[in-house]
Order: C-alpha cells, then sequence, then structure tokens
C-alpha cells in the first residue's frame, strides 16, 4: 500500500523541502509556528501548509494537516498515495496519523524530533501515552454505551453507497 521511492532528482527534492522551510520561516513573521509543509504530486506542489495553532486557536491546525487539507480539495479526493510530503519538521503523532490516512506515499522531514523538543515542542509524552493500557493514561478514558454505539457501525456496514476509506 504505502511504496518507498527516492528516484526523484536530488536538487528537486531539496527545492521542495526549501520550499517547506520558507513557509515555516514566513509563519513565524505571521505570529505562527516554526512549521510548514507542501504536498507534491507528479513533481507539482498541490498543497501548502503552516502551523496556525495559535492563530487560529485550533489545536489541530499543524502544518501537515493544513497541507494535507489544501491537497485534498485541490484533488477532490481524501486518497492522496501519489503524493508526497515535504515537512520542515519531522512529524508529530497526530499529523503522521492523518499522513497514513491520507495514504501519502513518502514523508521527507528537515528537524528531526529532538530538534523540536529542545525548542518546547516536545511531543514524546504522546508516543509515551499511546503505548499503555487506557486505565494507565493520564487523560482518564471509559468506554459508555458500547451496545447503542455499536448501531452505527452496524448501519455503516449494511449501507449499499458507503464510500470505503
Amino acid at each position: 500500500m504505502f511504496k518507498f521511492c527516492f528516484q526523484m532528482d536530488t536538487d528537486l527534492h531539496s527545492n521542495y523541502m526549501r520550499e517547506a522551510i520558507r513557509l515555516a520561516n514566513n509563519n513565524i513573521k505571521n505570529g505562527g509556528g516554526p512549521f510548514g509543509a507542501i504536498i507534491v504530486q507528479d513533481n507539482e506542489i498541490i498543497g501548502r501548509g503552516v502551523n496556525r495553532v495559535t492563530a487560529n486557536s485550533d489545536p489541530t491546525a499543524h502544518a501537515e494537516v493544513n497541507a494535507i487539507r489544501e491537497a485534498a480539495l485541490h484533488l477532490k479526493t481524501f486518497d492522496l498515495s501519489n503524493c508526497s510530503i515535504y515537512t520542515s519538521c519531522e512529524p508529530c503523532p497526530m499529523c503522521l496519523g492523518a499522513i497514513y490516512w491520507a495514504r501519502i506515499s513518502t514523508i521527507y522531514y528537515g528537524n528531526a524530533k529532538k530538534d523540536a523538543a529542545q525548542i518546547g515542542f516536545d511531543d514524546q509524552f504522546i508516543y509515551d501515552e499511546i503505548k499503555k493500557p487506557l486505565a494507565a493514561r493520564k487523560i482518564p478514558t471509559q468506554q459508555l454505551l458500547k451496545l447503542e454505539a455499536i448501531s452505527t457501525f452496524s448501519s455503516w456496514a449494511a449501507s449499499d453507497d458507503k464510500i470505503e476509506y
């Protein structure tokens, strides 16, 4: 399902990464976080995103998520399997999940998550939380109304007009 190919010209990769870095730098000047991302399909940038978490009061407004949203709108599909993402920093757990759900084929990043942690963007606690059983997690989590909730899955499974993803 996921292919990892690095056959593209190295200069082209570098240029795309420079665009993600340029977006991050410009975003800092515009009151946003130091993150930028682009999505490329067939050597064309089809999505750009910057971190607007604080500017938009939206904890999901990470650069990668915003780039995915723009690319999906551009292509009019949720399936970005023929695309690559270039991001100024290694994706956080949320963004990594979004990248997988979007089926993006390849990830290229500039700064590592350790670099981000050094300036206050440390996501390690989330990676650690995911590994824990529900009862041991920091945020209390409790299942409710499973027998009622399962009806939504039954309806989905029986639907003839669903679009599977």
